[in-house]
């Protein structure tokens, strides 16, 4: 047996012979033209109507295939191929090299790739795939040789060194058992649409061309291969393999349904996420909402400050592709473990206790002001909440809100729509427990951020691994304070949930029911545990 290491696409196991795909070799591009630039400038934009017309193609199949959020990524190519420094780099090189239009297109498109690839954000890096997609397109129809579509005549784990998304969208799903990719990211658009399709896959694995038809096992939990596996290790994936079916089963059963115990109650289970990507994975687990949004890590991800208008697209993303679910996005909350350059923020020797989330967003108003409009703005799009974090105070949340209502105002004499908005706040300090009474009647919903509010009662920083012994999520003192919050909430008439990590923590689930908790907000993959979980309990019987 031989074992590779990849990174894993999507969780999950694939079992069948290895089908190797190899590109055909590319014929070798001319260079230099005997047709004036015009005459080639003429050819290239003759290519890019003809690839614009394959494309929407693309889209539309995707489109009645996967929906509209994996569809977007052919209008992204499409869009590439108007893009102004695209076009005006290949119009320098025909005017200036006496090229070919394909040789043009093809170190063009080399150029802008490696750009993408160099840059230090992995969802940037990505883009290098799909940028080398669009220009091989186009070179494919310059020079008459079409892209190929990949046939598989059983089926089989696709290996290729990488996968463009048209050959993936093109793919006869019921013969691809998984993917394999020496190259390509987990956040390429070919990795998205293979999570999509819910088909395991792993990138980043160092193949070899004698797999080819042998039996292999492609583990997506422990991010491995394993080729010619012994019969003890074929069993045992064969048995998660069977697990894996019977929890889909389950899932397809409980799609659309509501989550109730057996005596009725009803709870809502929503999903964490901390990108547009992970949006997949929450309407893979039939979530019914997202309860946190971690608008940060667009802050996080970026080089420079996002605008009003990435951020009103980068949300109105999310709430679009959640269709009418809620969509909680807390404010931005930067500062102590997370940090951007470009924010200037000081070294602080206890970050914890220090300049972040609120107290950033209330000091630095314009940036606060930017945030609420943007998602403002996109709530007319769909169902959205909006959660402060770290607050403490009364003063601190009544500021908020009158930041917010300026907002509002503005986009009102503008003519700008939004939506219904729901307001709430995160609960993650003692000092919001203790005045949970005061904090609830000003607001419609309280989380309660379990991971801060642990290390803030228990004195503890969760970030140092020397007191790992000592950090208890379950001390009686936090159990205690989330009751409290519950019970202070309910008093006004407001929902209470919990979006920490403890939310998902199922020896838990009954107490936290029996609370009178209304909402666990968990990462995508303890959505279904928790939900089968809540379907079996009843709490009508006494403990």
């Amino acid at each position: 047996m031989q074992v590779a290491i990849g990174k894993s696409v999507l969780a999950g196991i694939a079992i069948g012979p290895l089908h190797i795909y190899k590109k055909k070799a590319i014929p070798q591009i001319e260079q230099y033209s005997s047709r004036t630039p015009a005459q080639e400038w003429e050819r290239f934009e003759i290519a890019c109507e003809k690839a614009n017309q394959v494309l929407l193609e693309l889209y539309e199949k995707a489109l009645a295939e996967m929906g509209e959020e994996n569809a977007a990524i052919f209008e992204i190519h499409r869009m590439m191929l108007e893009d102004e420094d695209f076009l005006d780099a290949i119009k320098e090189m025909l005017k200036n090299q006496s090229s070919t239009a394909e040789f043009a297109v093809s170190m063009v498109g080399e150029r802008f790739s490696a750009t993408f690839a160099a840059m230090d954000d992995e969802y940037m890096q990505a883009r290098a795939s799909d940028v080398k997609d669009v220009s091989g397109r186009v070179v494919g129809i310059l020079t008459g040789q079409q892209q190929e579509t990949i046939l598989l005549l059983q089926p089989a784990i696709l290996v290729a060194d990488d996968l463009t998304p048209s050959q993936t969208i093109q793919l006869d799903r019921s013969r691809v058992l998984g993917f394999l990719t020496r190259h390509g990211s987990s956040n390429s658009h070919t990795a998205i649409l293979a999570r999509t399709m819910n088909i395991p896959a792993l990138v980043g694995v160092d193949f070899d061309d004698s797999w080819d038809g042998k039996l292999a096992v492609l583990d997506g939990y422990d991010h491995c291969v394993y080729i010619d596996p012994t019969p003890e290790r074929l069993s045992e994936m064969q048995e998660r393999r069977k697990k894996d079916l019977e929890q889909l089963a389950f899932l397809q059963a409980l799609r659309g349904k509501q989550n109730r115990t057996l005596d009725g109650r009803e709870i809502k289970v929503y999903a964490n996420i901390g990108d547009t990507q992970d949006v997949e994975l929450v309407l893979q687990c039939d979530a019914q909402g997202i309860g946190l949004f971690r608008s940060e890590f667009l802050y996080l991800n970026a080089q420079d400050w996002p605008t009003e208008e990435q951020q009103f697209l980068y949300y109105q993303h999310v709430i679009k592709a959640m269709e009418g679910k809620k969509v909680i996005i807390r404010t931005l909350d930067i500062g102590a473990d997370k940090q951007a350059d470009y924010f200037r923020l000081d070294k602080e020797d206890n970050p914890a206790l220090g300049y972040r989330a609120i107290r950033v967003c209330l000091t630095r108003e314009e940036i606060f002001r930017q945030q609420l409009r943007a998602i403002l703005r996109a709530s007319a799009f769909g169902n959205v909440s909006v959660m402060f974090p770290m607050i403490i105070s009364v003063w601190e949340l009544e500021r908020a809100k009158a930041i917010l209502e300026g907002c509002k105002t503005e986009l009102h004499k503008q003519g700008i729509a939004i939506g219904a908005l729901e307001i709430g706040i995160m609960v993650e300090t003692p000092a919001a427990v203790i005045i949970a009474d005061e904090l609830a009647a000003q607001v419609d919903f309280l989380s309660i951020g379990t991971n801060d509010l642990t290390q803030y009662t228990l004195a503890i920083d969760r970030q140092n691994p020397r007191l790992d012994r000592f950090y208890d999520p379950q001390h009686p003192a936090v159990l205690r304070m989330i009751r409290h919050v519950v019970e202070a909430g309910h008093r006004h008439n407001c929902w209470v949930g919990i979006c920490g990590e403890l939310g998902a923590e199922q020896t838990l689930t009954e107490t936290f029911l029996r609370m009178g908790l209304d909402e666990l907000s968990v990462a995508p993959s303890a959505v279904l545990p928790l939900r089968r979980l809540i379907c079996s309990l009843d709490l009508s019987k006494k403990q």
